[in-house]
């Protein structure tokens, strides 16, 4: 399992000009089963993805095809962590990583 936190590190305005494209990545990762579960940071300077893409290099490239990543709109940091405790429901994306 993988957390992925992104740090923008250019004005929301340039930011903005590329959700719409950084939308559709986060949903066709999703879809792929990649992704579990993505939102923006509270406050907005940047955002959570959770993924259970398998490997780092898997995720490594996964995020070459972000927008974000694409334009330099954001920084990246990948961390890797083994769930040793979860709710029961939780349960399928850990077995099926």
């Amino acid at each position: 399992m993988f957390i992925i936190s992104l740090t923008y590190k250019t004005s929301l305005e340039d930011v903005e000009r590329f959700i719409p494209e950084h939308n559709i990545f986060l949903d066709q990762q999703y879809n792929a089963g990649h992704f579990i579960a993505y939102g923006r940071k509270e406050p907005r300077t940047g955002g959570i993805i959770l993924s259970n893409a398998g490997s780092k290099d898997k995720v490594e490239e996964i995020i070459r095809r972000d927008p974000f990543y694409i334009h330099q709109v954001a920084d990246y940091e990948i961390i890797e962590f083994i769930p040793s405790k979860y709710n029961e429901h939780f349960k399928f994306f850990i077995t099926n990583s």
